[in-house]
């Protein structure tokens, strides 16, 4: 079988699977779980047989014209170098990891069939986005992606969260998509095809008449899919989606799309200084940002959301510095790490019956609940933390000596002042990272108080795919000494500079926290009692969704169950022992509310709109309407009169029309009078 033919099989098998896993959910829910995990991981491995055969040499490339358009040409092309083909292997592996998981996190769920058919299809979109050699059909994967992210995460729709944020997800993303589209037709325009490799070659022949402006444009498409600042809103709010979900969409879809894109067609973007200089800024704020609110969230699943968001930055500022090798490798590095992370958080959850890390903190024991889930999320808070010899700290140098070089004139390709942007934030970023991943794992793991409830044991299928993403997340940064040709062919290794400085800024950050912990924890009570929640007394710098008391009684229930109902439980009281707080001090506040992005959209946007929906309302129903009911009310009235002169005697419409006749006589009359 041809390489072109196995890389058609790939985005293709999952998409199969989708549909029948749709067809037969409700006639044969026996096939659900096996049309879920086996074509995914079918296709897994035909993306790991098209990366070796591609061996990150010369780019696997195949077309046919899917419709004449009259002008430019649309086609169904697959263009496949080094990083499409280590991209598609991440997505493979996370999807089957997630579709595995999910078949013991929601083994009861009455909707698990449109689920399963549903992240089936996800897959199958980003595949899609990976291999697509067309933007026209790189585009249809990006909006399928929008559209099943909205239904995955309002899987669970009985709460007003879950519908809140996949209506939000959708919108914020669809804000960015509308001058993303605006942008590809105008490359399109300028370059005289959607073809990848007939736009670069455009580029290189200098035949773009306005690239800056269409790099802007196609930089708010990726700043909404990629969540990136300002449009990174909707990412937070996604938590309310089940825990696999956010897994697949942290790590190896959605939010990585956007990266991936830039990566593709980044000498088009380095057309233009001025888009670098932005790219630049957006990633500096977006590092530095979200990690600060990440150090000042409660919720579990939030304090990772802000750690992707961070992540990301990371990403867009090496592209930032022109080396896509280093954000490729750190999107390969953070895909494993990252989907480990929430998968194990999913794990911890259902032990804790809470996601709330105040609560977890009041607990005692949950290690010994699930050591798995402790020995794996070690093992990926480490790599998150960036110190060797784990993944993240081998992708993140790689970013950190690309901006390097570009702060210091060794690399051209952007203006030095993105370089410096870049490599300054990325410290400080480092720095706030390892603290918020200390402080994650003491208030997760080093809790005191009373013995956590048991809450059943997790399935299997939780437990071992764990121990599968914990192994790229532990070697993957190993390996790159022998990844070089998928990468451009440049090294990606560490200098000693960055290295001693990267490393060391991390321990001092986690060091810091867990110095500023035992503090903390010598001056609260020996056994501080269970976290108690009320409606009347809510934290007053959380909402009230985040996080459930620590004690809810769930001695047989399943993961996304207890989830489901913990993100709409009152907020426990505050933990004494929590770092966050102490070393943000007055910045906790704002941060922990995401630094008010949200209340400012609403003050700017949301409540204009909605204003001004108010007025069109208001002149449809008492102007618009007053007129229709006005016709209707004469025309009425009308019909009354002409109904009651219709009396049927004949003696009354004769005299009518002599009294009529005998008042047109009088006025001729006084008209032949008056001339």
């Amino acid at each position: 079988m041809t390489t072109t033919t196995l890389a058609v099989l790939v985005p293709l098998l999952p998409f199969l699977g989708s549909a029948a896993g749709l067809l037969l959910g409700r006639t044969a829910p026996g096939f659900v779980r096996p049309l879920a995990v086996l074509p995914t991981l079918a296709a897994a491995v035909l993306a790991v047989l098209v990366a070796v055969r591609q061996g990150g040499g010369k780019t696997i490339e195949a077309a046919t014209q899917l419709t004449p358009t009259g002008s430019v040409p649309i086609d169904l092309a697959l263009n496949i170098d080094g990083f499409a083909a280590l991209v598609a292997v991440l997505v493979g592996v996370v999807a089957t990891c997630v579709q595995v998981y999910s078949t013991g996190y929601l083994r009861d769920d009455p909707r698990y069939p449109s689920y399963a058919a549903l992240v089936s299809l996800f897959t199958s979109a980003m595949l899609l986005v990976v291999y697509s050699g067309d933007l026209m059909v790189l585009l249809v994967g990006w909006e399928i992606m929008g559209i099943c992210s909205y239904f995955l995460v309002g899987h669970y729709w009985e709460t007003p969260e879950a519908r809140a944020a996949s209506l939000k997800a959708f919108l914020v993303t669809k804000l960015g998509d509308v001058p993303f589209l605006i942008g590809l037709f105008a490359l399109a325009t300028d370059a005289g095809t959607f073809r990848i490799d007939g736009i670069l070659g455009a580029v290189a022949a200098g035949a773009l008449d306005h690239p800056t402006l269409i790099a802007l444009l196609l930089l708010a498409g990726v700043a909404g899919k990629s969540a990136q600042f300002p449009l990174h809103t909707w990412l937070p709010d996604a938590m309310a989606g089940p825990t696999p979900v956010s897994a697949l969409i942290h790590a190896a879809t959605m939010v990585a799309a956007g990266i991936y894109f830039v990566a593709r067609l980044l000498p088009v973007f380095a057309a233009s200084a001025a888009a670098m200089t932005v790219l630049a800024v957006m990633a500096a704020v977006t590092m530095v940002g979200s990690a600060l609110a990440a150090l000042a969230q409660d919720d579990i699943k939030r304090v990772l959301a802000y750690s992707t968001i961070g992540q990301l930055g990371y990403m867009a500022g090496a592209l930032a510095v022109g080396d896509r090798g280093a954000a490729v490798f750190h999107l390969l590095a953070h895909g494993a790490f990252k989907a480990l992370l929430f998968l194990a958080a999913g794990v911890v959850i259902h032990a804790a019956g809470t996601n709330s890390l105040s609560a977890m903190s009041r607990m005692s024991g949950l290690t010994k609940r699930i050591p798995d889930a402790y020995w794996t999320m070690t093992v990926a808070l480490l790599a998150l933390a960036a110190l060797p010899p784990f993944a993240g700290f081998f992708s993140k140098e790689a970013v950190l000596v690309a901006a390097e070089h570009t702060a210091l004139g060794e690399r051209t390709v952007a203006p030095a002042g993105a370089g410096w942007a870049v490599l300054v934030a990325g410290l400080l970023a480092a720095l706030l990272t390892a603290a918020y991943a200390m402080r994650l794992w003491l208030l997760a793991f080093r809790g005191r108080g009373a013995e956590v409830p048991d809450h059943g044991r997790q399935p299997l299928a939780m437990t071992a795919v764990l121990w599968v993403l914990a192994v790229p997340s532990l070697g993957f940064g190993l390996t790159v000494t022998y990844l070089d040709d998928w990468f451009d062919g440049h090294a990606l290794t560490p200098t000693v500079t960055t290295a001693v400085l990267g490393t060391g800024i991390a321990l001092v950050g986690a060091v810091v926290t867990y110095a500023v912990w035992r503090t903390l924890a010598t001056k609260a009570p020996a056994a501080m009692p269970a976290a108690k929640a009320t409606p009347d007394a809510p934290a007053p710098d959380a909402p009230a969704r985040e996080a459930a008391p620590a004690h809810v009684a769930h001695p047989d229930a399943e993961a996304g169950k207890v989830e489901a109902e913990a993100l709409h439980l009152p907020h426990p009281a505050e933990d004494p022992t929590d770092p966050g707080r102490a070393l943000l001090g007055p910045l906790h506040r704002p941060a922990a509310a995401g630094f008010h992005l949200d209340a400012l959209y609403t003050a700017v946007f949301v409540r204009p709109v909605l204003a001004a929906a108010s007025l069109v309302r208001f002149l449809d129903r008492e102007v618009v309407d007053t007129y229709v009911r006005g016709a209707g009310t004469g025309t009425q009235w009308l019909g009354w009169l002409v109904r009651r002169a219709q009396t049927g005697n004949v003696q009354t419409y004769l005299s009518a029309l002599l009294a009529g006749s005998v008042v047109l006589a009088i006025a001729a009359v006084l008209v032949a009078a008056g001339a």
